[in-house]
């Protein structure tokens, strides 16, 4: 039997993030998203508004994992294309 608290819902497919704050993504209006580092180096990911107004930062080891919680319409990017989201739900 598999532990239910380590289960996602995914909504939509994984993907390499936007590397500035005119691709970022909003993850389909979603209000959780996964972000994964694929890479080894440690890589900032920035959220922010529809707007580009930056709400925060945060710096993402290799190999890590986050989870974002976000407005439907906020905006996430990474330094490096190897940081990857997904929209996902519990």
């Amino acid at each position: 039997m598999s532990n239910v608290t380590n289960s996602l819902k995914l909504l939509g497919s994984e993907a390499a993030m936007g590397t500035s704050t005119t691709n970022g993504s909003n993850f389909g209006e979603h209000r959780l998203v996964r972000v994964f580092n694929a890479g080894t180096t440690v890589r900032l990911v920035t959220l922010e508004t529809s707007a580009g107004v930056t709400i925060g930062t945060f710096s993402i080891g290799g190999g890590q994992e986050k989870f974002v919680k976000k407005g439907k319409t906020d905006e996430i990017f990474a330094a490096s294309a190897e940081v990857k989201g997904v929209a996902v739900g519990f």
